[in-house]
C-alpha cells in the first residue's frame, strides 16, 4: 500500500490494516508539519529525526508509566495478601 508523508509517497508492505497504516502515517505526517513549522527548519531529513525523538520520548514515557502502574499493583496486591492472610490466621 501507499502512504504519503511529508510531501514524500512510500510503499508500505506487511500484515498491518491499511486504515490503521494511513492513521500512522497521518499521524507522523502531523508531528513531521508541526516541528518543521515551530523551528523553520525545511530539511526533511532533520524534521523527521526530531519527529522520531519526539515519538521516542512519547513512548519512553508510556512504558515508564506502565511499569511504574505494574509496580503499584503488585504492591496493592501484597497488602491485600497480607490481610488475607491475616484474616485466615485469626479465623483459625
Amino acid at each position: 500500500m501507499k502512504v504519503e508523508i511529508y510531501d514524500q509517497t512510500y510503499n508500505v508492505g506487511g500484515d498491518l490494516e491499511p486504515t490503521y497504516v494511513q492513521e500512522l502515517a497521518a499521524e507522523v505526517d502531523t508531528r513531521m508539519r508541526n516541528i518543521a513549522e515551530a523551528t523553520g527548519t525545511v530539511d526533511s531529513v532533520k524534521v523527521a529525526v526530531l519527529a522520531a525523538l519526539g515519538m521516542a520520548d512519547e513512548l519512553h514515557g508510556l512504558r515508564q508509566n506502565r511499569q511504574q502502574s505494574r509496580e503499584e499493583l503488585r504492591e496493592r496486591a501484597r497488602q491485600c495478601l497480607k490481610l488475607v492472610d491475616r484474616a485466615l490466621q485469626q479465623s483459625s
